[in-house]
């Protein structure tokens, strides 16, 4: 008898190690499947914590004819279905309405919108991993109906077949089909991804010109119809004019009060921003930034606020 076996069989008595070493080597993949599904790393630990509490009470049912793996995803994904039921999808500031035509100044957070979130994944060394966490897809994904959002990450990015989705899923296979031919028109195109060291030196250079205050290095940087949004804020602005404009009067205008460490976000190099409100005083944690590629250049920055972001990266809350 294997070990996997063994431990199965103590599991199935009640030996909490035993449940333990079995669904571990699984819990970061199971993470990345609630957050796609779910679109915030909070909502996935939630998720994973409730589908492994399922799976502990439930184990004794479990009788084997498909992979721990495929039953553990399916508790899962029905966990998510519950919360997409639950809940609704996350938003970007893009959702709510078109681009600020002017910069907004003293514009609230909105706290009742159920915002998307950054994911703490850098690189990995598979091209469908990074992709599989890119932020637009995941916040493509959210315009999907739970049914839709979840057979089209059981067949493209884990790879099940629509007959074992359509068991994960209590339904048929012709539903599954149905459901990923709806999802797949409804996704956009995926754009090739930079390599690693492209992304690198772009995302150091971003945070290089904000640092200094440079106006002309970072507007190098943008393609002509970048956008930038900062949720929980809900304005964003479209275009090289109306980013720089806001650029001017707020980050590029406090130059000398940033700070940046480079991390890994969303299957890329992302940015942590720090920034001193006194001179002399500590770099307090700002945001997230996520930056999204296209030939060369930034052509989307999203930048999400709030130090409650920074403990999910293994961040400070502050820099000396």
């Amino acid at each position: 008898m294997t070990e996997l076996a063994v431990d199965l069989e103590r599991a199935r008595t009640g030996d909490g190690p035993a449940f333990a070493r079995l669904v571990e080597p699984l819990r970061p993949e199971l993470h990345a499947h609630c957050y796609r599904m779910l679109g915030s790393v909070h909502d996935a630990d939630d998720a994973v914590q409730e589908a492994l509490l399922r799976a502990w009470r439930g184990l004794a049912r479990f009788e084997g004819r498909a992979s721990l793996r495929s039953w553990l995803y399916t508790v899962a994904t029905r966990v998510c279905l519950d919360a997409v039921e639950r809940r609704g999808r996350r938003a970007l500031p893009m959702d709510l309405g078109p681009a600020a035509d002017h910069v907004v100044t003293g514009n609230a957070p909105r706290a009742e919108v159920a915002w998307l979130g950054p994911y703490p994944a850098g690189p990995g060394p598979r091209a469908e991993q990074r992709e599989a966490v890119e932020l637009a897809f995941v916040a493509a994904l959210q315009h999907l109906p739970g049914n839709q959002r979840a057979a089209l990450l059981l067949f493209e990015v884990l790879g099940f077949s629509a007959a074992e989705i359509a068991t994960m899923m209590n339904t048929s296979a012709a539903s599954v089909n149905s459901a990923l031919q709806r999802a797949r028109r409804a996704m956009p195109a995926r754009v090739p991804a930079p390599s690693d060291a492209t992304m690198r030196t772009l995302a150091a250079a971003y945070a290089g010109a904000l640092e200094r205050g440079d106006a002309d290095a970072l507007v190098a940087l943008l393609t002509e119809d970048v956008t930038w949004a900062m949720p929980p804020m809900p304005h964003w602005y479209r275009g090289t004019g109306a980013v720089m404009s806001f650029a001017r009067q707020y980050p590029l205008a406090t130059c000398g009060d940033w700070r940046h460490r480079l991390v890994g976000t969303n299957g890329s190099t992302g940015v942590a921003a720090y920034l001193r409100s006194a001179p002399g005083g500590t770099f307090e944690a700002w945001s997230i930034t996520v930056l999204s590629p296209r030939d060369g250049r930034i052509a989307g920055i999203t930048s999400f606020l709030g130090r409650e972001h920074f403990a999910h990266f293994g961040l400070p809350d502050a820099l000396s």
